[in-house]
């Protein structure tokens, strides 16, 4: 379904659907069928907030039809032909022309330049690339890094550099980042296209692990922060063929010319934080952009200007927040760990499957394109965030029970009782672990009288018995009749325990 939202997302901005089915690894049919489908049901980008991911389908595929077959067409000797293809005057308009006067039913000529197209890139030939003004830029890193100096240790951590090159104008931009993790790596995209105050169609990156999820020639499978990031911009993601350089040959050029433009002039100088690195990058960039290029006679800047601006989509209102998407699935206790934390959910989605969504703010779950939970981002303190809806009625009574309402229950009793519970849950890493052998404390107390009960409780806390066996012992035993040693002395210690414990 995401597939699909993509789909009707790059119709809306004119991508054909030979180009959106070469972005998406999907054959041009498949294509032409979805959007059949969504033009049935009425469906166009951008879809309803409300629109999940069930419904969708149902809209789409509840009353599939039978997939229609293909009709055979001969086939040209396509060696041949690119061989006339050399001759002065000769282009693919003339060699169609020859091809129906032998074959009537042969293909038309849309189809006839795809194959020929096909065959060429089986061939590998060398191409010069033409990119149209506000296509396409070229992003990567640069292989060499910039050292900046620890002020108070005088060490040298090495930034990177981020590199992207407009395809028509080659208007540059650069910045430096620790490193090419994914916040870095979509962060300096979202100050990529401030810099440029406008959004290109496309953008071609290296195949990086925190853009590229998993690298293939035919069906490269994005980073799912990544591609919601180039969602909120509108753009797609054309990433280039693992060991192809020529897919991103103007970025290739592009970090050479800042390597040697940007750090070779850079090199004596001294950094002390990536701010400095970053203005003197800056300056740089000025200078590199409004060089005059000397077979145009133009700079970068004024080619950008007049040839380029025009033609990339507006900014948002917004720049993007970045989120980190990943998969989850839920445990029996209805939790899902994320980032060392643990947050809830409805009870009903144990063992299933959700996305996650998490922020500096905010944690967020998704099944199935619909919003079950949302949290707020934990970074210390008690690791599980749980929201009583989302329990069983039965968990929700235990939820009730706290420390404190322990503490009130023995105190009761009597001082002694109310040691002993707070030594109990003392004596636990987490509090919730001794709330039930408090409970079992509490439940053997309700036979004794309250003078034999503080005797237990002093016997319990003198000995360090703080399990309900141990307890349950004393009493069968009669322990709690045996001499002491300065009770007195044991419980000041057990209050000081608890005081430290609860304050």
């Amino acid at each position: 379904m995401r597939q699909i939202r993509q789909i009707l997302r790059l119709v809306r901005d004119g991508v054909s659907a030979r180009e959106i089915g070469r972005m998406l690894g999907v054959a041009r049919s498949t294509i032409q069928d979805n959007l059949r489908r969504a033009e049935a049901a009425g469906l166009a980008w951008p879809l309803p907030a409300e629109l999940t991911d069930d419904v969708l389908e149902d809209r789409l595929f509840t009353h599939a039809g039978v997939r229609r077959g293909f009709r055979r067409r001969p086939k040209p000797d396509w060696s041949a032909l690119a061989c006339e293809l050399k001759r002065p005057g000769v282009n693919l308009m003339v060699l169609w022309e020859e091809y129906r006067e032998t074959h009537p039913e042969g293909y038309g000529y849309s189809r006839f330049c795809d194959l020929f197209r096909e065959f060429e890139r089986r061939l590998s030939p060398v191409m010069r690339q033409d990119h149209p003004a506000g296509d396409k830029v070229f992003v990567d890193y640069s292989g060499k890094k910039i050292g900046i100096v620890d002020r108070e240790t005088g060490v040298v951590r090495e930034a990177e550099i981020f590199v992207a090159v407009l395809g028509a104008s080659s208007f540059t931009y650069a910045e430096a980042t620790w490193t090419q993790t994914l916040p870095d790596w979509i962060g300096a995209h979202v100050r990529m296209f401030r810099f440029f105050g406008g959004v290109p169609r496309l953008v071609v990156p290296d195949n990086l692990k925190s853009g590229v999820h998993k690298a293939s020639v035919y069906d490269p499978e994005i980073n799912r922060s990544y591609g919601r990031m180039a969602s909120h911009y509108g753009v797609g993601i054309l990433p280039a063929r693992p060991r192809k350089p020529k897919d991103k040959a103007k970025v290739e050029a592009g970090v050479r010319f800042a390597q040697s433009y940007i750090l070779g002039r850079l090199r004596r100088q001294t950094f002390f934080s990536l701010a400095e690195a970053n203005e003197a990058i800056a300056g740089m960039l000025t200078r590199m952009n409004d060089h005059v290029m000397r077979r145009l006679g133009l700079s970068r800047r004024q080619l950008f200007e007049t040839v380029e601006r025009p033609a990339l989509a507006p900014l948002p209102d917004t720049d993007h927040e970045f989120a980190e998407w990943g998969f989850a699935r839920v445990s029996l206790d209805y939790h899902v760990e994320i980032a060392g934390f643990f947050y809830s959910v409805p009870h009903q989605l144990i063992r299933q499957q959700v996305d996650t969504r998490l922020t500096a703010r905010m944690v967020e779950i998704f099944h199935r394109g619909k919003r079950v939970a949302v949290h707020q981002r934990r970074h210390g303190g008690r690791r599980h965030g749980t929201d009583p809806d989302h329990m069983p009625s039965s968990h929700r009574r235990y939820a009730e029970w706290t420390p404190e309402r322990f503490r009130r229950w023995g105190a009761a009793i009597g001082p002694q009782t109310e040691a002993l519970v707070i030594a109990i849950l003392a004596n636990r890493p987490h509090p919730e672990q001794g709330f039930r052998t408090c409970l079992g404390v509490l439940r053997l107390f309700k036979d004794l009288d309250p003078v034999r009960a503080e005797a237990v409780s002093a016997r319990a806390v003198a000995v360090g018995a703080l399990t309900y066996k141990s307890i349950a012992s004393i009493i069968a035993a009669k322990l709690d009749r045996a001499p002491q040693a300065e009770p007195a002395a044991v419980l000041t210690h057990a209050n000081l325990r608890g005081s430290d414990y609860f304050h």
